[in-house]
């Protein structure tokens, strides 16, 4: 199975000056555990994780004050859609992140999660034992 029959191809974009709460706002109502960050300042595209707003709140910042560029990760690996699960995952565990960004034609196309992966490899609605 390949990335793009996995990914999530409605994506979050939000901007560098939300603050963290809008960001967790955001995720929390769309559901996802991450968020593209398209800064067109600094001509690049970067991501925000829900492991970022608990990173950020644990060392006691302010959400309503901290702000998105504060904390976004721009040094991103980016996945393509015809990677395989296979490529995907082992991108993810060599650099202990949980989600990529697909792009195609260096533009984003989605975006995959672990929990994609999980639900692709899974057996359909086995029953997990008690």
């Amino acid at each position: 199975m390949l990335v793009r029959d996995a990914m999530s191809t409605v994506v979050l974009t939000i901007g560098p000056t939300h603050t963290l709460r809008q960001a967790a706002a955001l995720m929390a109502a769309r559901k996802v555990g991450a968020a593209i960050v398209h800064d067109p300042d600094a001509g690049g595209i970067g991501i925000l994780t829900e492991r970022d707003i608990l990173i950020s709140v644990g060392q006691g910042q302010d959400p309503d004050a901290e702000l998105v560029h504060a904390h976004t990760t721009t040094d991103v690996v980016f996945a393509a859609p015809a990677w395989t699960l296979e490529e995907a995952a082992a991108a993810m565990a060599h650099g202990g992140f949980r989600h990529l960004i697909v792009l195609d034609r260096d533009e984003p196309a989605g975006v995959v999660s672990v929990r994609d992966i999980i639900r692709c490899w899974a057996p359909a609605r086995q029953q997990v034992p008690a």
